[in-house]
Protein backbone atom coordinates (compact mmCIF):
# COMPACT_ATOMS: atom_id res chain seq x y z
CA UNK A 1 0.00 0.00 0.00
CA UNK A 2 2.90 2.35 0.80
CA UNK A 3 5.71 2.09 -1.76
CA UNK A 4 7.50 5.49 -1.82
CA UNK A 5 8.19 8.14 0.83
CA UNK A 6 8.45 11.81 -0.19
CA UNK A 7 9.28 14.42 2.42
CA UNK A 8 10.08 18.09 2.80
CA UNK A 9 13.03 19.07 5.01
CA UNK A 10 12.71 22.31 7.01
CA UNK A 11 9.77 22.23 9.38
CA UNK A 12 9.15 18.60 8.43
CA UNK A 13 11.96 16.02 8.48
CA UNK A 14 14.50 18.35 10.15
CA UNK A 15 14.21 19.47 13.77
CA UNK A 16 14.03 23.03 15.07
CA UNK A 17 17.80 23.40 14.63
CA UNK A 18 17.40 22.45 10.95
CA UNK A 19 19.24 19.18 11.57
CA UNK A 20 18.48 15.47 11.48
CA UNK A 21 17.94 13.87 14.87
CA UNK A 22 19.20 10.27 15.35
CA UNK A 23 15.69 8.81 15.73
CA UNK A 24 14.56 10.24 12.40
CA UNK A 25 17.76 9.22 10.63
CA UNK A 26 17.54 5.64 11.93
CA UNK A 27 13.88 5.39 10.90
CA UNK A 28 14.58 6.51 7.34
CA UNK A 29 17.64 4.24 7.08
CA UNK A 30 15.57 1.27 8.24
CA UNK A 31 12.94 1.86 5.57
CA UNK A 32 15.54 2.48 2.88
CA UNK A 33 17.23 -0.79 3.80
CA UNK A 34 13.87 -2.50 3.30
CA UNK A 35 13.88 -1.22 -0.28
CA UNK A 36 11.46 1.69 0.13
CA UNK A 37 12.54 4.55 -2.20
CA UNK A 38 13.10 7.86 -0.41
CA UNK A 39 12.39 11.19 -2.14
CA UNK A 40 13.55 14.42 -0.51
CA UNK A 41 11.52 17.35 -1.86
CA UNK A 42 12.66 20.80 -0.76
CA UNK A 43 13.28 24.38 -1.76
CA UNK A 44 16.94 24.03 -0.80
CA UNK A 45 19.81 23.95 -3.29
CA UNK A 46 20.89 20.58 -4.69
CA UNK A 47 24.41 20.76 -3.24
CA UNK A 48 22.97 21.55 0.18
CA UNK A 49 20.51 18.66 0.06
CA UNK A 50 23.17 16.25 -1.18
CA UNK A 51 25.10 17.00 2.01
CA UNK A 52 22.03 16.33 4.16
CA UNK A 53 21.38 13.09 2.26
CA UNK A 54 24.94 11.99 2.98
CA UNK A 55 24.42 12.66 6.71
CA UNK A 56 21.18 10.69 6.49
CA UNK A 57 23.11 7.84 4.91
CA UNK A 58 20.63 6.63 2.28
CA UNK A 59 20.27 6.63 -1.47
CA UNK A 60 17.52 9.08 -2.35
CA UNK A 61 15.96 11.00 -5.17
CA UNK A 62 16.49 14.72 -4.60
CA UNK A 63 13.83 17.20 -5.69
CA UNK A 64 15.39 20.60 -5.08
CA UNK A 65 14.68 24.29 -5.71
CA UNK A 66 10.98 23.43 -5.29
CA UNK A 67 11.05 21.06 -8.25
CA UNK A 68 13.36 22.91 -10.64
CA UNK A 69 15.97 20.16 -10.26
CA UNK A 70 15.73 16.39 -9.77
CA UNK A 71 18.75 14.17 -9.14
CA UNK A 72 18.64 10.39 -9.02
CA UNK A 73 20.55 8.31 -6.47
CA UNK A 74 24.14 8.57 -7.62
CA UNK A 75 23.71 12.31 -8.31
CA UNK A 76 22.71 12.09 -11.97
CA UNK A 77 20.62 15.14 -12.87
CA UNK A 78 17.51 13.79 -14.56
CA UNK A 79 15.22 16.83 -14.63
CA UNK A 80 15.89 20.55 -14.91
CA UNK A 81 13.82 23.72 -15.36
CA UNK A 82 15.47 27.16 -15.39
CA UNK A 83 14.09 30.64 -15.09
CA UNK A 84 14.28 32.74 -18.24
CA UNK A 85 17.58 34.69 -18.09
CA UNK A 86 15.83 37.97 -18.87
CA UNK A 87 13.45 37.38 -15.96
CA UNK A 88 16.38 36.65 -13.64
CA UNK A 89 18.12 39.87 -14.63
CA UNK A 90 14.93 41.73 -13.78
CA UNK A 91 14.24 39.85 -10.54
CA UNK A 92 17.54 40.94 -8.97
CA UNK A 93 16.84 44.64 -9.46
CA UNK A 94 16.36 46.58 -6.18
CA UNK A 95 12.98 47.96 -7.21
CA UNK A 96 11.59 44.41 -7.47
CA UNK A 97 12.85 43.41 -4.01
CA UNK A 98 11.13 46.55 -2.75
CA UNK A 99 13.22 47.15 0.36
CA UNK A 100 16.96 47.29 0.87
CA UNK A 101 16.39 45.06 3.90
CA UNK A 102 15.37 42.15 1.63
CA UNK A 103 18.27 39.77 0.88
CA UNK A 104 18.33 38.52 -2.72
CA UNK A 105 19.71 35.08 -3.61
CA UNK A 106 20.21 33.08 -6.81
CA UNK A 107 20.39 29.29 -6.94
CA UNK A 108 22.74 28.44 -9.81
CA UNK A 109 23.62 24.88 -10.82
CA UNK A 110 26.51 24.54 -8.39
CA UNK A 111 26.38 27.70 -6.30
CA UNK A 112 24.30 29.76 -3.91
CA UNK A 113 24.82 33.41 -4.85
CA UNK A 114 23.81 36.22 -2.50
CA UNK A 115 23.86 40.02 -2.65
CA UNK A 116 25.49 40.57 0.78
CA UNK A 117 27.07 38.75 3.70
CA UNK A 118 24.42 37.11 5.92
CA UNK A 119 26.23 34.71 8.28
CA UNK A 120 23.04 34.18 10.27
CA UNK A 121 21.73 32.11 7.36
CA UNK A 122 24.46 29.48 7.72
CA UNK A 123 22.74 27.97 10.77
CA UNK A 124 20.27 26.42 8.31
CA UNK A 125 23.10 24.47 6.69
CA UNK A 126 24.93 22.91 9.63
CA UNK A 127 24.56 19.33 8.41
CA UNK A 128 25.68 20.00 4.85
CA UNK A 129 28.18 22.81 5.39
CA UNK A 130 26.84 24.52 2.26
CA UNK A 131 27.92 28.18 1.97
CA UNK A 132 27.04 31.17 -0.16
CA UNK A 133 29.11 33.32 -2.53
CA UNK A 134 28.64 37.09 -2.34
CA UNK A 135 28.41 39.00 -5.62
CA UNK A 136 26.66 41.90 -7.30
CA UNK A 137 23.75 39.91 -8.69
CA UNK A 138 23.02 42.64 -11.23
CA UNK A 139 26.18 41.51 -13.03
CA UNK A 140 24.91 37.93 -13.44
CA UNK A 141 23.79 37.02 -16.97
CA UNK A 142 20.77 35.11 -15.65
CA UNK A 143 21.72 31.79 -17.25
CA UNK A 144 21.26 28.42 -15.50
CA UNK A 145 19.29 29.79 -12.54
CA UNK A 146 16.79 27.43 -10.93
CA UNK A 147 15.44 29.79 -8.29
CA UNK A 148 15.45 33.35 -7.00
CA UNK A 149 15.03 33.62 -3.24
CA UNK A 150 14.07 36.73 -1.30
CA UNK A 151 14.68 36.64 2.46
CA UNK A 152 13.25 39.29 4.76
CA UNK A 153 10.60 40.37 7.19
CA UNK A 154 7.15 39.08 6.14
CA UNK A 155 5.87 42.64 5.85
CA UNK A 156 8.68 43.49 3.42
CA UNK A 157 8.13 40.29 1.46
CA UNK A 158 4.46 41.13 1.08
CA UNK A 159 5.57 44.19 -0.89
CA UNK A 160 8.01 42.06 -2.90
CA UNK A 161 5.24 39.59 -3.76
CA UNK A 162 2.98 42.43 -4.89
CA UNK A 163 5.76 43.77 -7.12
CA UNK A 164 6.22 40.34 -8.69
CA UNK A 165 2.51 39.91 -9.27
CA UNK A 166 2.23 43.31 -10.89
CA UNK A 167 5.16 42.76 -13.26
CA UNK A 168 5.01 39.03 -14.01
CA UNK A 169 1.45 37.92 -13.27
CA UNK A 170 1.19 34.12 -13.47
CA UNK A 171 4.27 33.68 -15.68
CA UNK A 172 6.29 32.73 -12.58
CA UNK A 173 5.71 30.30 -9.72
CA UNK A 174 5.98 32.35 -6.52
CA UNK A 175 5.58 30.70 -3.13
CA UNK A 176 6.65 30.83 0.51
CA UNK A 177 8.84 28.10 2.03
CA UNK A 178 8.96 29.96 5.36
CA UNK A 179 7.27 33.20 6.42
CA UNK A 180 10.54 35.03 5.75
CA UNK A 181 11.45 33.21 2.51
CA UNK A 182 9.75 34.08 -0.79
CA UNK A 183 10.80 31.79 -3.64
CA UNK A 184 10.51 32.28 -7.40
CA UNK A 185 10.75 29.60 -10.10
CA UNK A 186 9.53 29.25 -13.66
CA UNK A 187 5.79 28.66 -13.95
CA UNK A 188 5.99 24.96 -14.87
CA UNK A 189 7.87 24.04 -11.67
CA UNK A 190 6.51 22.54 -8.44
CA UNK A 191 7.39 19.77 -6.03
CA UNK A 192 4.30 17.86 -7.14
CA UNK A 193 5.25 17.90 -10.82
CA UNK A 194 8.74 16.73 -9.98
CA UNK A 195 7.34 13.99 -7.74
CA UNK A 196 5.15 12.73 -10.58
CA UNK A 197 8.27 12.58 -12.76
CA UNK A 198 10.09 10.49 -10.14
CA UNK A 199 7.13 8.16 -9.59
CA UNK A 200 6.84 7.54 -13.32
CA UNK A 201 10.54 6.70 -13.41
CA UNK A 202 10.01 4.26 -10.52
CA UNK A 203 6.84 2.90 -12.16
CA UNK A 204 4.89 3.56 -8.96
CA UNK A 205 1.36 4.93 -8.89
CA UNK A 206 0.77 8.15 -6.96
CA UNK A 207 -1.74 6.23 -4.82
CA UNK A 208 1.17 4.33 -3.26
CA UNK A 209 3.15 7.42 -2.26
CA UNK A 210 3.34 8.84 1.27
CA UNK A 211 4.26 12.54 1.52
CA UNK A 212 4.98 14.99 4.33
CA UNK A 213 5.08 18.80 4.28
CA UNK A 214 4.51 21.90 6.35
CA UNK A 215 4.41 25.01 4.17
CA UNK A 216 2.91 26.65 1.11
CA UNK A 217 5.51 25.28 -1.29
CA UNK A 218 4.30 21.78 -0.28
CA UNK A 219 0.74 22.23 -1.59
CA UNK A 220 1.28 20.43 -4.90
CA UNK A 221 3.40 17.75 -3.22
CA UNK A 222 0.60 16.93 -0.79
CA UNK A 223 -2.08 17.12 -3.47
CA UNK A 224 -0.09 14.70 -5.66
CA UNK A 225 0.65 11.93 -3.15
CA UNK A 226 -2.00 9.35 -2.42
CA UNK A 227 -1.24 9.46 1.31
CA UNK A 228 -0.39 13.06 2.29
CA UNK A 229 0.37 14.17 5.84
CA UNK A 230 0.77 17.67 7.19
CA UNK A 231 2.92 18.55 10.18
CA UNK A 232 1.18 19.78 13.32
CA UNK A 233 3.46 22.81 13.14
CA UNK A 234 2.32 23.56 9.57
CA UNK A 235 1.73 27.07 8.28
CA UNK A 236 -1.87 28.03 9.24
CA UNK A 237 -2.48 29.07 5.63
CA UNK A 238 -1.56 25.56 4.49
CA UNK A 239 -3.98 24.07 7.01
CA UNK A 240 -6.73 26.30 5.61
CA UNK A 241 -5.80 25.42 2.04
CA UNK A 242 -5.76 21.65 2.63
CA UNK A 243 -8.18 21.07 5.53
CA UNK A 244 -8.68 17.38 4.74
CA UNK A 245 -5.02 16.41 4.90
CA UNK A 246 -4.38 14.64 8.23
CA UNK A 247 -1.85 16.15 10.60
CA UNK A 248 0.93 14.32 12.40
CA UNK A 249 3.33 15.35 15.17
CA UNK A 250 5.63 18.35 15.21
CA UNK A 251 8.96 18.41 13.40
CA UNK A 252 10.77 19.07 16.69
CA UNK A 253 9.29 15.84 18.09
CA UNK A 254 10.27 13.65 15.11
CA UNK A 255 6.68 13.62 13.87
CA UNK A 256 7.58 12.20 10.46
CA UNK A 257 9.57 9.34 11.97
CA UNK A 258 6.77 8.37 14.35
CA UNK A 259 4.20 8.38 11.55
CA UNK A 260 6.44 6.30 9.29
CA UNK A 261 6.95 3.75 12.07
CA UNK A 262 3.17 3.46 12.42
CA UNK A 263 2.59 3.13 8.69
CA UNK A 264 5.34 0.57 8.12
CA UNK A 265 5.03 -1.31 11.41
CA UNK A 266 8.39 -0.44 12.93
CA UNK A 267 8.68 -0.75 16.71
CA UNK A 268 10.12 2.34 18.43
CA UNK A 269 13.37 0.71 19.46
CA UNK A 270 15.16 4.03 19.77
CA UNK A 271 14.20 6.94 21.96
CA UNK A 272 12.95 9.94 20.03
CA UNK A 273 13.31 13.52 21.29
CA UNK A 274 11.66 13.82 24.69
CA UNK A 275 10.59 10.15 24.77
CA UNK A 276 11.81 6.79 26.00
CA UNK A 277 11.62 3.48 24.10
CA UNK A 278 8.54 1.31 24.45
Amino acid sequence: MYSVIATDLDGTLLNSDHQLDPFTAETVRTLSARGVPIVIATGRHYRDVAGIRDVLGVDAYLITSNGARVHAPGDERIYSRDLDPAAVRRLVQPELAGSERVIVNLFADDAWLIDRHAPELLVFHQDSGFKYEVMDLREHDGDNIAKVLYIGDPADLKVTAANLEREFGDSLYVTYSLPDCLEVMTSDVSKGRALRFVLERLDVDVAQCVAFGDNMNDIDLLETAGHPFMMNNANPDLIKRLPNVPRVGNNFEAGVAHQLRKLFGIRDELASPGQTPD
